[in-house]
């Protein structure tokens, strides 16, 4: 028995020098701080779905290094589970002319003490645990998680059935 409501989404970590890239978005109606985050569409792995992500929330092109973490949370009132993936990069060629994702209202840096002050306002407790883990030095190679595309599945399993 799997769990109900299960979201797979991934989260951009950037840092300049002491300060995080965050986004501020209107979430059922409430203002909200969060990393450049959302989720893997079908057939995207967590780089690709990441490097979108943060492009349509930010206008931030996003250079994927590692990964910090993954990270299960359960909602307390919505019961809805979400499994996350943080991924730490660079960011480059910002684009001011693209406009940003349904929600978003603006984007921020922001330092850890400053998301302290405003933990109330974190979409989830993810992300400063993001963080936090991050600063702790937490990194794993981007290819700890295979995406295994069926046609690249096909076409191996023919490639070794033909030799």
């Amino acid at each position: 028995m799997g769990m109900k409501n299960l979201h797979f989404t991934v989260a951009a970590i950037v840092a300049d020098r002491d300060r995080y890239l965050m986004v501020e978005e209107t979430v059922r109606g409430e203002l909200v701080i969060n990393q450049p985050a959302g989720h893997v569409e079908a057939g995207e792995s967590l780089v690709e779905a990441v490097v979108r992500e943060t492009l349509e929330e930010t206008a931030w092109q996003f250079v994927p290094e590692a990964m910090v973490g993954i990270y299960l949370w359960q909602h307390p009132v919505s019961g809805e589970h979400i499994l996350r993936a943080a991924i730490v990069g660079k960011h480059c060629n910002f684009n001011p002319a693209l406009e940003l994702d349904t929600g978003i209202e603006r984007t921020l840096w922001l330092s850890r003490e400053e998301l302290l002050k405003r933990q109330a306002q974190l979409r989830t407790p993810m992300v400063m645990r993001a963080i936090d883990d991050y600063l702790d030095g937490k990194s794993y190679p981007l290819d700890v998680v295979s995406h295994l595309s069926t046609e690249a599945l096909l076409s191996k399993a023919a490639t070794v059935s033909n030799a």
